[in-house]
């Protein structure tokens, strides 16, 4: 008699979530990555510096072109997408993988943190991760807020590892935390400590079993010796630059309106109350009904006894301690909540194991087509950011090389640096006080003018209501203007030489 071997039943279940999950992930995050041009201004600045440092060869110092420094971020996400570019080419896809990538962390690591709470959820965890509208659309764009989400999301896994695991190791549990977290530092700097606020209050409600002090030391060390060695060569390289980043980067973004992002005491509604209700969709029903029964969960906790540790209270100060600090501070952005998503979708997870509710596969299909179909008409939506319709335009005018592209005054395309491979600047039209540490302007005008002497390939852009000031102003140097065809996008494109030559 033949014998057959086949797999249980919850084991071929289990399979068949894993490679559906797997699948969903790698539809979502990669469809269409590559089908539009980097857009400006927060995909421009982001690509642009990466590229400068393939261009320059220095990995160490974050620069906007070849002279001047761009220090508003550590170099974390800059090195993965110059690595990816390096690897697979200059193209809008390669530098958005980075990116695309993160968000699979995200996703994988959503699924893991609820099976280490509310065992049995990971897969719906992942799944409600990966079609949130706000982690969705993110995925497309290079920024560094999903690398440091996966690096938050990380560091949280091993802290619940390291509460919940298995004894003989925790310590290794502890470790991966604080690399994980020094690993955020060097994506975005002290933000990425956010969640250590949570941890620590945790560790007060909810003690978890201790570990020898040497082993939080080794967690620290861990830490420093993947966050510190950065800062202290280029703070010794560039005198000055540790206070700006105190200053400049932490205390004025959370202190002052500085940046003119939100900063009114209403401003966390605006920007923050929209995030968590349609950036959550089609899940905000569900994370209304875990918000309204979390009293009864925390009433409950303190009912049996206040040191217990109870899942729901760490879900809760995962993402309501950090969500206090950011409505708190005064530069707000929209993206600034995405670490948030992971608890969140861990959240969605919770409640609908809890209520034992079942997917809704037809209205979920329905969703995620919906997120496709978005993703490909912003492939298609004309829009003035999209760098490589400036590069065609760019190509379509000038008659010759194109070694530079130099911004009048206008808000300079730093995208254009991967579609047309060329150097991007932004001068001012008179010379203005520079700041020692990211300046409004790489320069004034005149040095281009002499530096076009030199290289006939810089290519000069300025508004149209501006051109004739500008034509002027030129003029009185010693050059003679030419533009290239026809304004584009309210923009002249023009170059210049020395008015001997052109009257010769």
């Amino acid at each position: 008699m033949a014998v057959t071997w086949q797999l249980p039943p919850r084991v071929v279940g289990v399979a068949t979530n894993l490679l559906l999950t797997c699948a969903l992930g790698a539809l979502l995050a990669f469809s269409f990555l590559g089908s539009r041009g980097i857009w400006d201004p927060d995909e421009g600045r982001y690509s642009n510096v990466a590229l400068t440092m393939l261009d320059t060869g220095d990995w160490l110092t974050p620069r906007r072109n070849s002279t001047i420094g761009h220090w508003t971020k550590p170099p974390g996400t800059y090195w993965m997408v110059a690595g990816s570019v390096a690897l697979f080419g200059e193209t809008p896809w390669a530098a958005r993988l980075p990116i695309a990538l993160s968000y699979l962390a995200c996703m994988l690591l959503a699924g893991l943190c609820a099976d280490r709470l509310f065992p049995g959820s990971g897969p719906v965890a992942a799944i409600a991760y990966a079609t949130m509208s706000t982690p969705s659309v993110a995925g497309q764009l290079i920024t560094t807020d999903f690398p440091l989400a996966a690096s938050q999301a990380l560091a949280m896994y091993a802290w619940l590892g390291r509460r919940a695991g298995d004894a003989l190791y925790r310590h290794r549990w502890l470790l991966l935390m604080w690399a994980a977290f020094g690993i955020g530092f060097m994506i975005k700097g002290p933000p990425a400590l956010l969640p250590l606020l949570a941890v620590g209050l945790a560790g007060m409600l909810c003690p978890a079993p201790g570990l020898r002090w040497r082993w939080h030391l080794s967690g620290i060390v861990v830490f420093l010796a993947i966050a510190l060695p950065w800062y202290l060569m280029v703070a010794a390289r560039n005198p000055g630059l540790l206070g700006y980043f105190l200053g400049a980067e932490v205390i004025d973004r959370v202190a002052t309106d500085r940046f003119g992002r939100s900063g009114q005491w209403y401003g966390w509604l605006q920007v923050y109350v929209p995030v968590l209700t349609l950036g959550t969709l089609p899940w905000t029903g569900d994370l209304w009904r875990w918000l309204r029964q979390l009293p009864g969960h925390l009433r409950s906790w303190r009912a049996r006894r206040q040191g217990s540790v109870d899942q729901q209270l760490l879900l809760a100060l995962w993402i309501l301690v950090p969500l206090l600090v950011f409505c708190l501070a005064r530069s707000r952005m929209p993206l600034y909540l995405l670490p948030l998503f992971v608890p969140l979708a861990v959240a969605v997870a919770g409640q609908r194991l809890q209520a034992g509710r079942r997917f809704n596969w037809k209205w979920l299909g329905a969703w995620i087509v919906l997120l496709l179909a978005a993703r490909a008409g912003g492939a298609l939506w004309p829009t003035h950011k999209d760098a490589s319709t400036w590069a065609e335009a760019i190509r379509a005018r000038v008659h010759g090389p194109i070694h530079e592209v130099v911004f009048v005054e206008d808000m300079a395309r730093y995208g254009l640096h991967l579609h047309l491979g060329t150097e991007i600047r932004k001068v001012s039209v008179m010379p203005v006080p520079a700041a020692r540490f990211n300046p409004t302007y790489d320069g004034a005008l005149q040095a281009e003018l002499k530096q076009a002497e030199r290289d006939p390939g810089l290519v000069f852009v300025v508004k149209q209501a501006r051109y004739p000031e500008v034509e002027r102003v030129i003029h009185a140097y010693g050059y003679a203007v030419h533009p290239w065809g026809s304004p584009f996008q309210g923009r002249v494109l023009f170059g210049v030489e020395p008015a001997a030559d052109a009257a010769r």
